[in-house]
């Protein structure tokens, strides 16, 4: 099998889903009105409710929502053989993802831009809405450490992607001024300059890691741990055109210019998938995920296929600042669709390696020697990057390295191979860092909402003490989960919690859908993916529960199952006031 007969595959799939289910959904379903004014005109404060320009506004929402998960989980997922995560890509990504996001959008849209858990209380009661809200707010908690500990991991001694991460700051603040201050609208103008800064900070960046000052910015696992919660922090306070927006608005150029250099390497090259279709690792014991392919593969595979977490930016940020209804189209249910574009590229960078590297990179030497396997081009690979790359598990580093030789085997750029590897690690890390940002910000407005009962001003966007307050808590606790976890005990409750949070907004979809559809049917095409995700998940964190964290017998290890457990039972409620609901609605039509 060629690389390239499975991008050809996945981008016919995807182009005839967006062309017809995403247009039958828009304009049947949804029916989407332009003549309705948004949340971003209605209840514009400047700081959190901004109308925002179309493409500045995608490429916020793509950079949102396209963290680890559709880079780390199909390398971690090929332990199965490619063909189950590539199944699983297109199947979850058309049917479930670009469905969950396009009408999760369009209910905030409708509800003046608010949470999810406001969405249930509306549409599902009060109870329902109580359990969302926590579920919610455990379930983000989780789900940006588990995308933070890969940011950690990816930065890690890394100077080249320290500076650029650090420059594309400044950047994005020059562009925010420049857009809407010194020269409103002139959209252009401000994003050269702001690419332009971009473009420096990675040259710059590359030259900085071999100079003297590289050794400074080369930070541990400890100071990064920190540094990321204080950036989370400051990205929640401030005014959301002044950094969050315009930083992932350049990041996003960062990230599709790489993604697209790596398709148009997969097109030159066309590389062999040597990784099998399949693995003896599908019926379980497999080194990495030591679970079956089902319900794993649902798992590990999140953001690229479904993922809860783009609820929180569909009900976060985005709604707040669209400018019309049409645009719900490309940006929610396009902007999954680009997404899981991405997931096959890096399925394909990682099966493009021989299974014995992949492996030996995936895994400590004492486990490798175990499974019989053998390397090949590793030695290689390690002398041309100049890095020992063995044993450094979490995903990061064998999709650098695969991207890396599929790169490098591009004519003329076969002694690049080093530069390739380097400017892997610091797009990823800058890919995933928007989403850490943006999901703070969300976390934040879900635990004002919680809070306002208690008094108006808690739950105010303007008070700064409420949000120096809301943002303070939110940040320090995922930041001490990142500083007192690691990859093999977080990811796996981010996968359990983030589908957990896709089956939640499935749910309440449906029951929005049938209460102003008024036709049942139409309530199948989130319902459905809504309870296989809800039953997959449960059953992975049932299997999560019992085989990975008690069997830990630390602290750590009951701290992460007594919140899979919590999320779950907040979940089952959700899905039984759901079932409730449904149940009333088909009386009323009937």
């Amino acid at each position: 099998m060629h690389a390239l007969t499975l991008l050809i595959i996945a981008l016919l799939v995807f182009a005839i889903a967006y062309r017809l289910y995403g247009k039958f959904i828009a304009t049947k379903i949804l029916v989407l009105d332009d003549s309705r004014t948004t949340p971003a005109y209605a209840l514009r404060d400047g700081r959190d409710y901004h109308p925002t320009n179309k493409w500045v506004l995608f490429g916020h929402h793509f950079a949102a929502i396209a963290g680890a998960g559709p880079l780390v989980g199909p390398v971690l997922a090929a332990q199965f053989g490619y063909l189950p995560g590539f199944l699983w890509i297109l199947i979850g990504a058309v049917l479930g993802g670009a469905v969950h996001d396009m009408v999760i959008l369009f209910a905030s849209v409708r509800s003046n831009g608010l949470s999810l858990s406001y969405i249930a209380k509306e549409n599902l009661g009060k109870t329902a809405g109580i359990a969302t809200g926590f579920a919610v707010l455990f379930i983000i908690i989780t789900a940006l450490a588990g995308l933070a500990i890969v940011v950690v991991n990816a930065l890690n001694e890394s100077s080249w992607a320290t500076f650029t991460i650090i420059s594309s700051i400044p950047a994005a603040l020059v562009v925010a001024l420049w857009m809407y201050k010194l020269r409103p609208g002139k959209i252009v103008e401000a994003s050269l300059i702001g690419v332009g800064l971009v473009i420096l900070g990675v040259v710059f960046g590359e030259q900085i890691s071999r100079a003297p000052l590289g050794e400074a910015l080369k930070f541990s696992k400890e100071t990064l741990s920190i540094a990321l919660p204080v950036y989370g922090f400051i990205a929640s306070v401030l005014p959301v055109w002044l950094l969050l927006c315009p930083r992932d608005y350049l990041s996003s150029y960062m990230k599709i210019g790489t993604i697209g250099l790596l398709g148009l390497g997969i097109i030159i090259v066309n590389p062999q998938i040597h990784m099998p279709a399949v693995t003896s690792f599908v019926n379980g014991g497999g080194p990495i995920i030591p679970g079956k392919v089902w319900p794993f593969v649902c798992i590990t595979i999140a953001c690229g296929a479904i993922s809860g977490f783009h609820a929180l930016i569909g009900t976060g940020t985005t709604p707040k600042m669209i400018q019309k209804e049409s645009q719900i189209l490309p940006i929610g249910f396009g902007a999954m669709l680009i997404e899981g574009v991405v997931s096959i590229f890096a399925l394909i960078a990682a099966t493009c390696l021989i299974p014995g590297d992949y492996f030996a990179i995936n895994l400590s030497p004492e486990v490798f020697h175990k499974l019989g396997y053998a390397t090949s081009q590793l030695p290689y690979i390690q002398q041309m990057v100049g890095e020992n790359i063995v044993g450094r598990s979490g995903g990061a580093v064998s999709l650098a390295a695969g991207m890396s030789m599929i790169l490098s085997a591009i004519p003329g750029m076969k002694s690049l191979m080093g530069y390739w590897y380097h400017f892997a690690i610091m797009f990823e890390a800058l890919f995933i860092l928007t989403t850490v940002d943006t999901g703070t910000r969300v976390a934040r407005y879900i635990l004002q909402e919680m809070l306002k009962p208690i008094h108006p001003k808690l739950g105010s966007g303007t008070w700064l003490p409420a949000i120096l307050f809301s943002s303070a808590v939110i940040t320090l606790s995922w930041g001490y989960l990142v500083y007192n976890g690691d990859i093999k005990t977080i990811w796996p409750m981010f996968g359990v919690a983030n589908q957990l949070l896709a089956s939640i907004a499935l749910l309440i979809g449906t029951v929005y859908i049938l209460k102003n559809s008024k036709r049942w049917l139409y309530g199948l095409v989130t319902f459905l993916p809504g309870l296989f995700m809800l039953v997959t998940t449960v059953v992975a964190g049932f299997m999560t529960i019992n085989e990975n964290y008690l069997p830990m017998k630390t602290f750590q290890g009951n701290l992460n199952a007594a919140l899979s457990f919590i999320m779950i039972a907040l979940v089952l409620v959700v899905f039984l006031e759901t079932i409730k609901k449904i149940y009333e609605i088909r009386k009323e039509l009937n």
